[in-house]
């Protein structure tokens, strides 16, 4: 089996990397992952309930959409209160030049939503119990 097709390696560096920084650098998509783009009355309550709680433990959240009108985004993840740090930009701490952007997990609907998340979620419940 490749190695991170094995969900316990996947997690193990999850919160090694974690560990080594205290913090993760989250990218998440805008649409159908936190907006509702094609107007079908979609909620994504739990995935932005879970940007939140990664907050909560010091991510860093960057929105990678494909969405032309930045503004438009920005305005809508603070009217939401959904959090986020940088839209389409790599954090200010890794100077990159790729179109890529860096991050350690990303969020995306096309791209195993449901295994990222409960990931993350698994995280966020080992780094709280840790902490207290």
């Amino acid at each position: 089996m490749d190695f991170y097709l094995n969900r316990s390696n996947v997690q193990e560096r999850l919160l090694s990397e974690y560990n080594a920084h205290g913090s993760l650098v989250v990218a998440f998509d805008f649409d159908d992952t936190v907006y509702d783009f094609h107007k079908k009355g979609r909620s994504y309550n739990q995935v932005i309930e879970l940007l939140r709680d990664l907050k909560t433990i010091n991510c860093y959240l960057i929105c990678w959409t494909g969405q032309e009108d930045v503004h438009f985004v920005a305005q809508y993840l603070k009217e939401n209160h959904i959090p986020f740090d940088a839209i389409n930009e790599n954090p200010p701490f890794r100077n990159a030049t790729s179109r890529k952007i860096y991050a350690n997990v990303f969020l995306d609907d096309r791209a195993g939503l449901f295994q990222v998340y409960e990931d993350l979620i698994l995280l966020i419940e080992q780094v709280k119990t840790t902490k207290h």
